[in-house]
Order: C-alpha cells, then sequence, then structure tokens
C-alpha cells in the first residue's frame, strides 16, 4: 500500500463479539494511523449500538449474565462502502443462527473487493460459511476448536497463534489476533513501523506463527 494512498479499514461487529478480537488489532492500526492516512468504518446490521454482552443462553456453563460495553456503528451492512481491510472478530453471538448468517452475508458481498481479510478467534469460522476458505488453510479458537472448525472444506490448523493463506490472515482465540497484526503491519507495512508501535504500547509480541500452548491445553492438536 502506498503512503500517499487512504487505506480504507472496516471492522464487521455483531451482539456479542468479542471486545480484544477488536480491542486489540484496533490498537495497533489507531497508533499506525498516526503516520499512515486511514479511513476507519465501524460495520454492523443496524446502526444501533452495538453491544459486546451475548445473551446468556448462547454462553456456555454460565451462572450470570455477563457485563458488557455498547460500539456505536458508522455503516450499515447494507450501505457500508468498499474496503481494502475487513477485520472479522469472533464472540459468542456467533453461535445465534441470525447474526451468524448476517455476518456471512456480508463477507461473501464485501471479499471480491478486499485487498485483505482479516479475523480473530471465531470470526474464521463465519468466513468459513461462505466457502471463501474453502481448500485454504486457516485457524481459530482452541477453546472452542470442535465448534469452530465445523465446516471440514477447510484446511484447519490446529497449532498456529495465526496462519497466513493469500490475501486471508486468520488468528487464534482473542489475544492472539494482537500477534497477527503486529505479524501483518510488519509484512505490508514494515518490521520498523510495527516494532515502534509495539514499543509504544509496551507490548511483547509472539513472532513465530506456530507459537500455540493453546492447542495443548485445550487438546487439539492431535485433532
Amino acid at each position: 500500500m502506498a503512503d500517499l494512498n487512504v487505506t480504507r479499514l472496516g471492522i464487521a461487529i455483531y451482539p456479542g463479539f468479542a471486545l480484544l478480537d477488536v480491542a486489540g488489532p484496533m490498537q495497533f492500526f489507531n497508533q499506525l494511523s498516526i503516520i499512515q492516512p486511514f479511513e476507519l468504518s465501524v460495520i454492523a446490521k443496524t446502526m444501533d449500538p452495538v453491544s459486546t454482552r451475548p445473551p446468556k443462553d448462547l454462553v456456555l456453563n454460565a451462572k450470570y449474565q455477563c457485563i458488557g460495553e455498547a460500539w456505536q456503528p458508522t455503516h450499515t451492512y447494507d450501505n457500508a462502502p468498499d474496503l481494502d481491510i475487513l477485520l472479522v472478530p469472533g464472540g459468542y453471538g456467533l453461535r445465534d443462527e441470525t447474526i451468524f448468517n448476517d455476518l456471512g452475508a456480508f463477507i461473501k458481498k464485501q471479499y471480491p473487493k478486499l485487498r485483505y481479510l482479516l479475523s480473530v478467534c471465531t470470526g474464521s469460522t463465519a468466513i468459513a460459511a461462505t466457502g471463501i476458505l474453502d481448500g485454504r488453510k486457516a485457524t481459530s479458537n482452541k477453546f472452542s476448536w470442535s465448534w469452530a472448525t465445523k465446516f471440514e472444506t477447510v484446511n484447519w490448523v490446529p497449532k498456529a497463534r495465526w496462519v497466513v493463506d493469500g490475501n486471508i490472515w486468520s488468528s487464534s482465540g482473542v489475544a492472539a489476533g494482537m500477534d497477527m497484526t503486529y505479524a501483518f503491519i510488519s509484512t505490508i507495512f514494515s518490521p520498523k513501523i510495527a516494532t515502534e508501535i509495539a514499543n509504544v504500547m509496551e507490548y511483547e509480541p509472539h513472532t513465530d506463527s506456530e507459537w500455540d500452548p493453546f492447542s495443548d491445553i485445550w487438546k487439539v492438536s492431535s485433532q
């Protein structure tokens, strides 16, 4: 991407999206926008504020209704602008069939126009449902591995912090999105810029895409 071109970045959110799946990568992009021109679109089904709080019945073994925060969209799935980069977060909300299908339809519509498609956690499952990942490599959240990898047309990588296949980047669970974004910025912009951003954030990224102790913790390595 040339320095003089504005990078059009979009985030697709939905009720019950995981906060750090978005906030972690966005801290990197927010810092990057100080030295590179960006336009940001926060995209949801409607213009109503979107809460990270999922319905209790979507959360496994939930004793209480969890707390959450609301984000304000700038666009809807129907009027979103063309994008260069689309970030798709995971979250318990994807276990709702309507939310899952609406998000998938938006991703499928946007993908042909994108330069890069990024997913965090179970966001890759919504991408897989569109057929975009057929025959490609991807990874997802290891705690939710059996649900997240239900689309067998994808070459799911059980031990990976993040995976790159063509212009699609997918990461493991939640915090892994920050390491993926560091690697993405290092690859697409420059290693120097990525390192400077991480140092400003006082964040020490995992730079080995195959580093993944959680595949052993959640026993998905042999699947």
